[in-house]
């Protein structure tokens, strides 16, 4: 086996266009598969870790009792809030936690009134980790000494005809169903691309909640912020055992339209890569089939020589392997390169129309591949490689011997 695998490695690169060849259209087809595989990574990430931050969380922490009356947004105090967002901060995933009040109620101004959901937040974690906060149109966001005022949307400011400094009406239900109003100054407006989303949602600080729904120092919900999406089941798992008798639940069992979505991206993603693979692998299977034609004269002298059918099918297939490897190691460094410069520099795109799921993207996608995604690739691209050698090697095993040599 020693002297047949040094043949192959001879025979490699002893035809130097075609194994350049081969090497090029694996190593390229194994680059632009990594390359996809960093975009629609970094591009999931952006449009479901947004979508998530619009929801609160990754993951979201209740009372008990909350699941049955959630259609209502009750106001259910969250008992223990200050242990449940220990045990929240305390889970190495976790990058943010931080107590909200979330309530219905509606917003109104000399124009009309509208609907909305009321979100009391903490402003100084919201500044940091919450998307409302990255996407300031005019004016300002919440800052943790602010009284008597509130932050909407800018589809929401333009069914209200107001701008920042003018005054606006909220209406609340507070604790056992009371309606509570307060008119408030309208201090900014943020713009996500998403008409929709921002007419039903209205910010103001937890504080001001509390103050305002007679929750005094308490919260109705605990949000958590995770490093991906992706990691909520371990997360759930341990929050679960360490808070029981607390509602503990992730953005894919209330938001159940989101997570199809999510599982329909990550399905387009494995069909393209596997389109990208079988591409790879009839252009080897070609290259190799070429090869076997090439060298019927050479193939002929071997078995002549006393080589049999079973050591110049395993040559043959050694050849395969060997460029196969080789290309899968040439394109992982050149793909890997690439995407790992993306990961941190990112890539600027415009969308021509936005829509829900390209307004959430952002204008810049930072790649995301995983080592272990790239190791997978590599390792699939190069057991392609073999088993498209394979034909070729069985074909070139069973030429007779007086043929070969005669072939021209």
């Amino acid at each position: 086996m020693g002297k047949l695998l040094k043949m192959a490695w001879r025979n490699v690169w002893r035809h130097g266009r075609r194994t350049v060849i081969v090497l090029i259209a694996t190593a390229l087809g194994l680059a632009l598969l990594l390359f996809f595989d960093g975009l629609f990574g970094g591009a999931q990430q952006a449009i479901f870790g947004n979508g998530v931050k619009l929801l609160g969380g990754n993951i979201l922490i209740h009372a008990p009792g909350y699941g049955e009356r959630a259609r209502r947004t009750p106001l259910l105090p969250l008992p223990s809030d200050e242990a449940v967002l220990d045990a929240a901060r305390a889970q190495p995933e976790v990058i943010a936690a931080s107590r909200r009040i979330k309530t219905g109620g509606m917003v109104s101004s000399r124009e009309g009134s509208l609907p909305v959901t009321i979100i009391g937040v903490e402003p100084q974690v919201e500044a940091e980790s919450g998307l409302v906060a990255e996407n300031m149109a005019v004016g300002r966001f919440l800052g943790a000494g602010d009284e008597d005022v509130l932050v909407v949307g800018k589809g929401l400011a333009e069914r209200l005809e107001v701008d920042v400094g003018d005054r606006v009406t909220l209406v609340g239900r507070a604790t056992h169903e009371q309606m509570r109003r307060r008119t408030m100054t309208l201090i900014g407006i943020y713009d996500l691309g998403l008409p929709e989303v921002e007419e039903g949602s209205v910010y103001v600080s937890l504080t001001e909640a509390q103050i305002l729904f007679d929750l005094n120092d308490q919260v109705t919900e605990i949000v958590v912020l995770l490093e991906q999406v992706g990691q909520e089941d371990a997360v759930l798992a341990s929050l679960r055992s360490k808070l029981p008798g607390y509602e503990v639940d992730s953005w894919t069992t209330l938001n159940p339209e989101m997570l199809q979505a999510f599982e329909a991206n990550v399905q387009v993603m494995s069909l393209f890569g596997l389109v990208v693979l079988l591409i790879a692998a009839v252009g080897i299977l070609n290259i190799l089939l070429m090869a076997v034609f090439e060298r019927t004269r050479e193939i002929g002298i071997l078995a002549a020589l006393g080589l049999k059918r079973r050591q110049i099918l395993a040559l043959f297939l050694q050849e395969g392997v060997l460029l196969g490897l080789l290309g899968a190691v040439i394109g992982s460094v050149l793909g890997g390169a690439v995407v790992w410069y993306l990961t941190r520099a990112g890539l600027k795109w415009t969308a021509s129309e936005y829509s829900e799921l390209t307004a959430l993207m952002g204008d810049r996608i930072y790649f995301r591949l995983g080592a272990a995604r790239l190791l997978e690739r590599a390792l699939t691209v190069g057991v392609i490689a073999a088993l498209a050698a394979l034909y070729p090697a069985w074909q070139a095993s069973h030429k007779e011997p007086a043929e070969a040599l005669h072939y021209v």
